[in-house]
């Protein structure tokens, strides 16, 4: 989206940027700023609306939240999917032209046999050597025509491989945490409205690495990050057949499941508990001990949610309470 801001009225709404991004300890990323400088100038009614509500739900604001309402309300342009769409389109509208050109070979070959046939005289050799010669012509034709078709097949077999290969690249950067390898926030809000649509019974199930940030302080950041991709490993390890995991904080994880009652959801979340129980970390100066890792887990059963940030809440809720209580597992509702 671009602006056209006077200069006095753009240096107020910077401010106001600043403040929104200091407010919800948000760096100053690019994305980050486009979306604050879209909510503050309010051109973007579906983004100011989704934004208000949220911020009046004590919703977390962060830098994964920033990034799926960017991807949501932002991203329209798409640019790298229309160039890979236009050079789909180049190789149909060719092969087309080809397929058109091909039938067209064929009719005129097929009106040449006949007219061949009718032409062949036993009694008139000439005539009958006239009409095998305009034959073999109009095959060499033929046959060069299907070369030119079987080459454009060729073309466009390769073109689909590599478009392929793009498309699956774009969807992959847009849809996958990079850091982690499970999806980005946004895609489990598409699959929410999907299987609402579909009027699946939902589940969500937050995890959150209640220690993160001492891995963070006291060995460094990389550490930090390891610690969450190790973690993401065992939930993509326990979860992908049967949910759809994904990053949906700084130190938070959210399942979203369908068809599945929180009793069954606390199976998988045990499962993945004893698994990060098992992840240890070794210095490589040996002389280091690391902590284990500490997990809340909180379910939540969607009842009058509307959304996925609404289920994930109170999945999230749900965790904060589980690490209240100092239980492995809380789920939301339950007595």
């Amino acid at each position: 989206m671009t602006f056209h801001d006077p200069m006095a009225i753009a240096q107020e709404k910077m401010t106001k940027v600043c403040h929104f991004l200091e407010l919800h300890a948000l760096p100053p990323t690019p994305l980050n700023y486009q979306v604050a400088y879209t909510f503050i100038s309010r051109t973007n009614d579906a983004l100011t609306t989704r934004l208000e509500r949220d911020l009046r739900g004590n919703v977390a604001i962060d830098t994964v939240y920033i990034e799926q309402l960017y991807f949501e309300f932002i991203y329209t342009e798409h640019q790298e999917e229309l160039a890979v769409l236009k050079e789909v389109d180049n190789v149909i509208d060719e092969l087309s032209a080809s397929s058109s050109r091909s039938h067209q070979s064929i009719t005129k070959f097929t009106q040449s046999i006949r007219k061949c046939h009718s032409e062949l005289d036993p009694q008139d050799i000439a005539k009958s050597k006239k009409a095998l010669g305009e034959l073999t012509q109009q095959t060499e034709r033929y046959i060069e025509q299907q070369q030119r078709f079987k080459q454009s097949l060729q073309k466009a077999r390769a073109s689909q491989s590599q478009q392929y290969m793009v498309l699956n690249k774009i969807r992959k950067q847009r849809l996958i945490d990079p850091h982690t390898g499970l999806y980005k926030r946004h895609y489990l809000n598409q699959k929410t409205q999907l299987w609402l649509d579909q009027e699946k019974m939902l589940c969500a199930i937050s995890i959150q690495v209640d220690n993160l940030s001492d891995f963070s302080e006291r060995f460094g950041d990389m550490i930090g990050e390891t610690v969450l991709q190790r973690v993401a490993h065992k939930i993509k390890k326990y979860v992908l057949e049967s949910g759809v995991p994904g990053r949906t904080g700084k130190q938070e994880f959210t399942i979203l499941l369908a068809d599945i009652e929180p009793e069954t959801a606390k199976v998988i979340a045990e499962k993945i508990r004893k698994g990060v129980e098992k992840l240890k970390f070794i210095s490589n100066k040996g002389n280091v001990q690391f902590p284990d890792i500490q997990l809340a887990i909180g379910i939540a059963k969607r009842q009058s949610e509307r959304d996925f940030n609404e289920l994930a809440s109170q999945a999230s809720f749900a965790a904060q309470k589980a690490h209240a209580l100092g239980r492995d597992c809380y789920i939301s509702g339950a007595l």
